[in-house]
């Protein structure tokens, strides 16, 4: 019960359509939070997905609502957010775990276009700005709080395939970094997570709906990339990352980057 009494805001808590059994980071991380005691709102763009999140959770004894906002929005956004702050009369932990890539037109240079440049950084970075511009007047007023950003070890690769996610994903590293600072004066702490090559929906599945492979080949591909194992992460390594940085044990950590891609970054450089 890492998490008992505490109240926590998923933001992409739902998951896109997959063909097997991986789950994807928000909703693991739903899963693990409410596990661990946190009554959990579970905000998507999808509101059926969102409360097929909450769903599981309130099946497994635990307590959680669903909301429907778009990251892009900030009205939106703000209503999700105090719509949480008046029914649990604060938000002790946001998870923002909303990102793009080639679904948004990410491309190399050359075939990258202005509109897949404003989708991708309005998804991938203004998303996260939203939840946090409107989730840290409350925390700074209650002198506490977690917030844990999902970027990618991508920021960090070289050689990238596509131009706009790696780089969106650094951006909110030093976003991050920018509000840690600025607000470890009330005790508010904020950190990020850089998955490397996971096995979710998002990450497999889009990708055989897009190349028309099977998932086994694109799966294999992946695996053989990462050093631990040649075995991708899943949604629960991520999940049981963000559970470490949102609890009380990372109560002097602020400001990092911690890493969940199987040793890719060890062998950057």
């Amino acid at each position: 019960m890492r998490l008992e009494n505490k109240i926590a805001v998923i933001i992409g808590a739902g998951q896109a359509p997959g063909m097997g059994d991986a789950i994807g980071n928000g909703r693991a991380t739903a899963l693990l939070f409410a596990r661990e005691g946190a009554t959990v709102c579970c905000v998507d763009r999808d509101l059926k997905s969102a409360r097929q999140t909450s769903e599981m959770i309130t099946a497994a004894g635990g307590t959680a609502m669903a909301l429907v906002a778009d990251v892009t929005d900030e009205a939106a956004m703000e209503e999700a957010i105090n719509r949480v702050a008046m029914t649990w009369s604060r938000i002790d932990i946001l998870h923002n775990n909303v990102g793009i890539s080639v679904e948004g037109g990410d491309a190399p240079l050359e075939d990258v276009s202005t509109d897949a440049f404003e989708r991708i950084f309005d998804v991938n970075l203004l998303g996260t700005m939203l939840a946090c511009k409107h989730v840290l007047p409350i925390m700074r007023e209650q002198k506490s709080g977690a917030i844990v950003n999902i970027s990618s070890a991508s920021a960090y690769w070289t050689g990238h395939p596509t131009v706009l996610y790696p780089a969106s994903k650094m951006a909110m590293v030093s976003f991050t970094r920018q509000i840690a600072i600025q607000n470890a004066d009330v005790g508010v702490r904020a950190n990020t997570i850089l998955p490397g090559l996971m096995d979710t929906p998002m990450a497999v599945d889009r990708r055989v709906e897009a190349t028309g492979r099977t998932r086994d080949d694109i799966a294999a591909e992946r695996d053989a990339k990462v050093p631990l194992l040649n075995k991708m992460g899943t949604g629960w390594d991520v999940a049981n990352a963000a559970l470490f940085l949102a609890s009380d044990e990372a109560g002097f950590i602020t400001g990092i980057e911690l890493p969940v891609d199987g040793g890719s970054l060890a062998r950057v450089g």
